[in-house]
């Protein structure tokens, strides 16, 4: 379809001029002289972008705006002449897009349509991402209707609507991260980050600056300053993956942060303050950790505030079916084959326990 701008200029002489510049640059022209005509047109039709004079015969191009805005995030392009920008600035900080300053070059115009265009792409595009992250990552898109995973289901939902840390156990392969997904996701966080870290793929050496931060020369390397998975978080979710092979130093900056929301990044003397809620996630039970000595009982009672047990696939089989035919129906679309499996090889793969669980399946 293609892009149409709604122009509102009351002088003949610069509205057929424009009218004339957007056509000959492919976009769709609906214009007119009163503003009432254009918010009716606008009531009625799709328009990408709108350009306004500031000055009407009827209304302002602030009333414009204003309605625009209410029913709308279709960007705002002002016209104002010299006399007028301080109205002009008004319309910025109600939410107009750009204005430009007659009289002015048409190249300039354009460009400033273009860039109102790419910003309504963006957002739309932005929109529907996170519709699409908001379906794939609810948890009932999570296979499974045995009765253990519906309590799953049912936890998630509940704490999902809180900002509790999360305690996700299980064995490898079980869907831990899947679960922290789904939590994020239905949360008020959802339109913040979400960072994942694997604490067990990090070298010691490194762990803390990549959850801290470190400041250029803080050592060997650091040639410029990093923010730290923390920072990156603000105001989002971090998940902590492999909770259970942090060493006992990191286990006690880790509790630090959790205890006042704030920490240094590597080398630095600045208190940095982050608003992130944080899951984690294990296959080791901490609670034996502890007893031996290699987790902070301290620490494990602020990461156990809310546990999720994920069941291993052999305590679920009756979810194999269910999970055969959305792995087939995935991979299959991707290799553009249809593949369908046999009473008897169901029977085969319903017989096996699965020790690396969902992910060996």
């Amino acid at each position: 379809m293609r892009e149409t701008v709604l122009l509102i200029e009351d002088e003949k002489l610069m509205r057929v001029t424009l009218e004339d510049a957007l056509k000959a640059a492919g976009y769709g022209v609906d214009s007119f002289e009163a503003g009432q005509e254009g918010l009716k047109a606008f009531r009625a039709g799709v328009y990408t972008v709108v350009a306004t004079d500031m000055r009407l015969p009827d209304i302002t191009g602030i009333d414009i705006l204003r309605e625009i805005s209410a029913l709308s995030d279709v960007p705002v392009v002002v016209m104002t002449a010299f006399g007028t920008i301080k109205d002009a600035v008004e319309a910025m900080k109600l939410g107009a897009f750009d204005y430009i300053t007659k009289p002015f070059d048409l190249e300039e115009f354009l460009l400033l349509v273009g860039r109102a265009l790419e910003v309504k792409k963006l957002r739309d595009e932005n929109a529907r991402l996170k519709r699409d992250l908001g379906k794939c990552y609810r948890a009932p898109n999570i296979v499974g209707e045995s009765p253990v995973m519906k309590h799953v289901f049912s936890l998630v939902a509940r704490v999902a609507a809180t900002d509790s840390t999360v305690l996700v156990l299980g064995e490898s392969g079980t869907g831990k991260e899947l679960i922290a997904s789904a939590i994020h996701y239905q949360s008020k966080r959802k339109g913040r980050p979400l960072i994942t870290v694997n604490c067990a793929a990090l070298p010691e050496g490194l762990i803390e600056s990549e959850l801290f931060g470190h400041e250029r020369g803080a050592f060997t390397g650091a040639v410029k300053r990093k923010p730290g998975r923390f920072e990156l978080a603000d105001g989002g979710t971090l998940f902590l993956d492999e909770i259970g092979d942090l060493s006992l130093p990191t286990q006690t900056k880790l509790l630090r942060v959790l205890q006042e929301r704030a920490f240094e990044r590597v080398g630095g003397t600045q208190t940095i303050s982050v608003d992130v809620r944080l899951i984690t996630a294990t296959n080791k039970k901490l609670d034996e950790e502890v007893k031996a000595g290699r987790f902070r009982e301290d620490l494990f009672y602020r990461l156990n505030v809310i546990p999720i047990t994920l069941p291993p696939l052999r305590e679920r089989s009756e979810d194999l079916p269910s999970l055969v035919a959305f792995f087939l129906e995935r991979y299959g679309g991707r290799t553009g084959r249809s593949v369908r499996f046999s009473k008897e090889a169901l029977e085969v793969l319903m017989a096996y326990d699965y020790p690396g669980n969902v992910r060996e399946l």
